[in-house]
């Protein structure tokens, strides 16, 4: 069974800058597509990012493009989500989910607050 552990999240005012790591274990990790959800009190989870297995490809949700930057590095076996110009908006707890074909990981989140 895959594991996934996030890190990163706190209390950032708005404007600022946070960068979330998830952190992949007990699974061939360079094979998996990754990808960030969010998920804010009282609304379903949504997709925020996500990136290929190899890195070559990314795609953002129209509230977040040009503002967050998914990365991986699979050598250290971590995506990365780089956050800019950051609004209250996107207060939530942020997951990272690894998929290939039928198979699914999820973190159990950690939590983001933009707040003055």
């Amino acid at each position: 069974q895959g594991e996934l552990v996030e890190s990163g999240g706190g209390l950032v005012q708005p404007g600022g800058s946070l960068r979330l790591s998830c952190a992949a274990s007990r699974f061939t990790f360079s094979a998996y597509a990754m990808s960030w959800y969010r998920q804010a009190p009282g609304t379903e989870r949504e997709l925020v990012a996500l990136i290929t297995s190899a890195g070559d490809r990314t795609n953002y949700a129209d509230s977040v493009k040009g503002r967050f930057t998914i990365s991986r590095d699979n050598d250290r076996n971590t995506v990365y989500l780089q956050m800019s110009s950051l609004k209250p908006e996107d207060t939530a707890v942020y997951y990272c989910k690894a998929f290939r074909l039928t198979r699914t990981y999820w973190g159990q989140g950690t939590q983001v607050t933009v707040s003055s």
